[in-house]
């Protein structure tokens, strides 16, 4: 399983760089092909590379993904290395070692009938080219298992926050902001009352909800003016969302819709709007259930659950209604940064639970 970690990791796959991820297909394939005993299906969208493989009338889906967020040449600064088993390496606990234990547990089983494998390569920049294929086969499935890097302590992924992404864009009118300042529309100052009305507009969704899993409405990127001189005719604020429940993300986007600018001739244009829903603990509850009884018999101790901000392709499955549990993969620390690693002794016991899940699902 190392020698196949290193092959992966030593792939870069920027998803920015779709050659690049296109590389990374192919040594991802040829890994597949050789542990599952069949050759994938290549599926290329808009230049971007995904993998499918399906055995029989598919009950359970194994999602994953092969891009990283670490640019090409990051390997010059964070090396494959294993020491005192600790790998580490460039995307390789988001989520490249969570590929292999699926690879390696599927390989473990006495039949793969019922199996479907869908391992995209556009996850990190949002899944616009894998959201058609990943939706088809959930509609097909009983199950899925998302292979992203498991919480703090090993826990698996039981919630995930639903994303929503906005640009708040204030039209207002230019003018010579010495001269003639009160012949303008100032953009940004209706900015600025936006951003004061979405912190207004959280506590409301908030009142009552728990403190740890509270829905966030943070304005990020603001931009405003063409010169020091001139009243802004444009501003922009983006906005990004997370909710905890489906029905927080309805009140948000409504909100947000119904925003007003409190500035004499502006006017707002809301762009973006809900694009992951929640994996809410009721999609997970059952799939958990069954994993903390196969860990207990394998000896594993008594598996931990996390509900996390962080949303995964699996918000995307949960949505559509088909039961969810993430979390599947890596056992370490890090995703996306310097300390990036993955606990080589977890590889196999993660990837034993995983053959025993699938192998009952699909049964």
């Amino acid at each position: 399983m190392v020698v196949d970690l290193e092959e992966l990791v030593v792939c870069e796959s920027y998803s920015a760089d779709l050659a690049a991820v296109a590389r990374s297909a192919e040594v991802v394939a040829a890994q597949g092909a050789r542990l599952l005993g069949a050759e994938p299906e290549r599926l290329v969208i808009d230049g971007v590379t995904h993998l499918r493989w399906v055995f029989g009338t598919p009950r359970a889906l194994l999602l994953g993904h092969h891009d990283t967020v670490w640019p090409m040449g990051s390997l010059a600064t964070h090396p494959w290395s294993v020491r005192e088993g600790i790998a580490r390496g460039p995307g390789i606990f988001d989520m490249k070692a969570g590929l292999v234990q699926m690879f390696h547990a599927l390989a473990s089983l006495p039949s793969l009938e019922g199996v479907c494998v869908l391992v995209t390569g556009d996850e990190e920049v949002g899944s616009d080219t894998s959201l058609a294929l990943i939706e088809k086969a959930a509609r097909q499935c009983v199950a899925t298992f998302v292979l992203e890097a498991s919480g703090d302590g090993g826990a698996l992924k039981t919630a995930r926050k639903g994303t929503s992404a906005y640009e708040l864009v204030v039209h207002g009118k230019a003018a010579h902001s010495g001269l003639e300042p009160d012949k303008g529309i100032n953009a940004a100052v209706g900015a600025a009352h936006l951003i004061l009305a979405l912190e207004g507009l959280a506590e409301e969704v908030n009142a009552g909800a728990s403190a740890q899993w509270r829905t966030t409405v943070v304005p990020t990127v603001v931009a405003a003016g063409s010169a020091s001189n001139t009243v802004p005719a444009e501003a922009t604020v983006s906005v990004d969302v997370r909710v905890p429940t489906l029905q927080a993300q309805e009140r948000v986007d409504a909100a947000v819709r119904a925003l007003e600018v409190p500035v004499p001739g502006a006017r707002l244009e809301v762009r973006g709007g809900p694009n992951r829903p929640p994996l809410e603990e009721a999609s997970s509850a059952e799939l958990f259930a069954r994993a903390r009884a196969i860990a207990r018999r394998q000896g594993l101790g008594t598996l931990l659950s996390a509900a996390v901000g962080g949303a995964s392709d699996g918000n995307f499955t949960a949505g559509l209604g088909c039961p969810t549990l993430d979390g599947l993969g890596a056992v370490g620390a890090g995703a996306h940064a310097d300390h990036e690693h993955v606990v080589v002794a977890e590889m196999v016991p993660r990837a034993r639970l995983l053959a025993a899940l699938v192998e009952e699902v699909v049964r």
